[in-house]
């Protein structure tokens, strides 16, 4: 069961319908904070009697059985949507209309390029900052990153730009340090179904941006939301990124078709990451400009200032100059759709 309780409700009325569900014996999962109060009830079948006694109960706006596995993560939870608020004071909204943009280097290399794409971020409409200080690899021989100095460098270029950061974490173990200085924390394709690691980021107190599986099928993602949500965490942001298909000539395929698929089915907001997406730099901004059309929330780029000499995934980062006319085009095709569709990019 679902029950979605009304904006102004109170702690008080809040704790007397999980008391009467709870003497029903139903276990109850409590949704607070980016959106509408939620609580989700598992445990035992539900009758059409209680729906009506528990969506009689004062402060509750809509209680109905749950259609999906995936409850707490259904759209029927918060039909409006949920809005994620990352950063100091919540500069950053995502899903709340507008499109937010998120960008940056694939890894944190050292400090001079990091201040010099966070400043160019800034300066050509990007909201957010992006790159990784801890990195999955295929090989155990490719740059894995800079660790903690990695973050210590990208939490300069947020004190310089004012840019909240994300970045991705890959351990259970990491969450705390990569905590203390990210806005947000990314789970990455690798890491969509590690169950601990979801958990614990759960209990981490910031926003979760968690990319698509390269292999996962939608339920299975909407599901691996579902373990973040459970923990109490509603501040979840979703990112297609591409999945593996039987075509090899691009390095995933972008499916496009899952954004307004997941805005069907979940509260969620989506982003778009055409940079992993389509792995070939000079399809990366046509894609970024199809995620905008399709109805994205945001888009993940990444940029450098000399893609060809980067220490990971230069084949898939664009220049400067291009993130500058992408940006520029990207603002053309959301004010074309804006009456129709909320959007939010990620640089």
């Amino acid at each position: 069961m679902i029950v979605t309780m009304v904006p102004e409700c109170t702690d008080e009325q809040v704790g007397r319908v999980i008391s009467h569900l709870r003497e029903f014996g139903y276990q109850t999962h409590t949704l607070v904070g980016a959106g509408p109060t939620v609580i989700g009830a598992t445990g035992r079948g539900v009758s059409d009697e209680l729906i009506d006694q528990i969506g009689g109960l004062d402060g509750v706006s809509l209680a109905n059985r749950s259609m999906q596995p995936y409850m707490l993560a259904q759209r029927a939870a918060r039909p409006a949507g949920s809005r994620v608020p990352v950063g100091e004071d919540a500069q950053v909204v995502i899903g709340a209309g507008d499109l937010t943009v998120m960008s940056g280097t694939c890894s944190v290399e050292n400090r001079e390029i990091t201040l010099e794409v966070a400043r160019a971020v800034r300066a050509h409409g990007g909201q957010m900052l992006r790159g990784g200080a801890f990195k999955p690899r295929t090989s155990p021989y490719s740059f894995q990153g800079l660790g903690e100095e990695g973050l210590q460098i990208l939490a300069e270029a947020r004190a310089e730009t004012g840019l909240p950061i994300v970045t991705e974490v890959m351990e259970p173990e990491q969450v705390e340090l990569i905590a203390e200085y990210a806005d947000m924390l990314q789970i990455g394709s690798r890491n969509m179904a590690n169950f601990p690691l979801l958990r614990r980021v759960a209990t981490s107190g910031k926003p979760i941006l968690l990319k698509r599986g390269f292999s996962a099928t939608v339920n299975e993602w909407l599901m691996s939301a579902e373990y973040i949500l459970a923990g109490g965490n509603d501040q979840v942001v979703l990112c297609e990124r591409g999945i593996r298909a039987f075509d090899t000539s691009t390095r995933f395929t972008l499916d496009l078709n899952a954004v307004p698929l997941v805005k069907q089915l979940t509260h969620l907001p989506i982003i778009v990451d055409p940079s992993h997406g389509v792995g070939i730099r000079e399809l990366v901004p046509q894609m970024a400009l199809a995620g905008v059309a399709a109805g994205a929330d945001g888009l993940m780029v990444e940029i450098h200032p000399d893609p060809d000499s980067a220490l990971s995934d230069g084949d898939q980062t664009i220049t400067l100059d291009a993130w500058e006319r992408m940006m520029a085009s990207v603002s053309a095709v959301r004010d074309a759709v804006q009456g129709s569709m909320g959007l939010a990019v990620v640089a």
